[in-house]
């Protein structure tokens, strides 16, 4: 559901944020409020794991994502893109998950 109302959605973490929350499942599930978009999964997500604000994105009043720090759905890299864009309906069906990836850097 990509509209008003509660969708289920699926979200993976990469481990070391699995670690930091003591989770066992990388994927969590969500009920996300209203539309789904990166910013109310992320919401949700850092509303279930309050460890997890200022971990994904950045503490100030934009909330931008933080280096090193890549969001991924449906074989997609939506990490530029505008966090309050409408997900893909596979994502806000709960078909597929939303992917929270740390980048590497490095040579």
């Amino acid at each position: 559901m990509t509209g008003a109302g509660v969708s289920t959605v699926q979200v993976r973490l990469p481990v070391p944020l699995c670690t930091l929350l003591g989770l066992a499942e990388r994927t969590q599930v969500l009920d996300v409020d209203g539309p789904v978009t990166q910013r109310s999964v992320l919401d949700a997500l850092e509303a279930r794991h309050p460890a997890l604000v200022g971990t994904i994105r950045d503490r100030g009043g934009e909330r931008r994502r933080r280096a090193f720090i890549r969001f991924f759905a449906c074989e997609e890299d939506l990490s530029h893109t505008d966090p309050d864009d409408p997900l893909p309906d596979a994502v806000a069906e709960g078909r597929e998950p939303y992917l929270v990836v740390g980048a590497m850097a490095g040579g």
